[in-house]
């Protein structure tokens, strides 16, 4: 069984529909739910870190471009976008989240992706 821990993107503003300019990209994670998916998955050991690194690609593109990674979980893995020099028009941005669990002496990752649709409008 899967738990849907996240990562859930979280919108700036619920009236901003388009970007322009600096974009503060945040997620935050369910912590009672990645427990129980560690669990299910036999990895019960202790979380040595959180990272979510963040992407964007055009729409309708294969590759994904790195914005920058965050490890604060606090203030929900900031990292911001900064559009001005992109083209107007359709991207994706994702967030990839990755959770490193220490058992039995080694480190093992596992991660989960959140890809939204967001339009840039400078």
């Amino acid at each position: 069984m899967s738990y849907n821990w996240g990562p859930r993107y979280i919108v700036p503003s619920e009236v901003l529909k388009k970007y322009s300019g600096s974009v503060l990209l945040r997620e935050e994670l369910d912590e009672e739910m990645l427990r129980k998916e560690l669990e299910a998955l036999g990895l019960t050991g202790p979380i040595m870190r959180i990272a979510n690194p963040w992407y964007y690609r055009k729409k309708n593109t294969d590759t994904w471009i790195k914005l920058g990674e965050s490890r604060d979980k606090q203030e929900n893995f900031p990292v911001r976008w900064d559009t001005t020099s992109l083209e107007n028009g359709q991207y994706e941005v994702m967030g990839l989240m990755h959770v490193f669990v220490r058992k039995d002496g080694e480190e093992t990752a596992i991660a989960r992706e959140n890809v939204v649709e967001v339009t840039v409008e400078n």
